[in-house]
């Protein structure tokens, strides 16, 4: 494939198969390794939109951010 780019409907296609190739197990970790960095990603960010929030307050808020995802 020298010279050529991947569509992205195929490279979307490739990730699928190799997760189809995983067990339950390396799926879920992968799983909970994003929700950790989707956890990280918005402790660096709650502190811009509360720049009073201590340590502590940064985790409340955080746990509510949470609780607000859930269906």
């Amino acid at each position: 494939m020298k010279g050529s780019r991947m569509t992205p409907d195929a490279a979307l296609a490739r990730q699928i198969a190799c997760y189809r190739k995983m067990t339950g197990e390396e799926r879920l970790a992968i799983a909970l390794d994003l929700h950790e960095l989707a956890c990280d990603v918005a402790r660096e960010g709650i502190p811009r939109q509360h720049p009073e929030a201590d340590e502590a307050e940064v985790e409340r808020l955080l746990r509510r951010r949470l609780e607000l995802s859930r269906p």
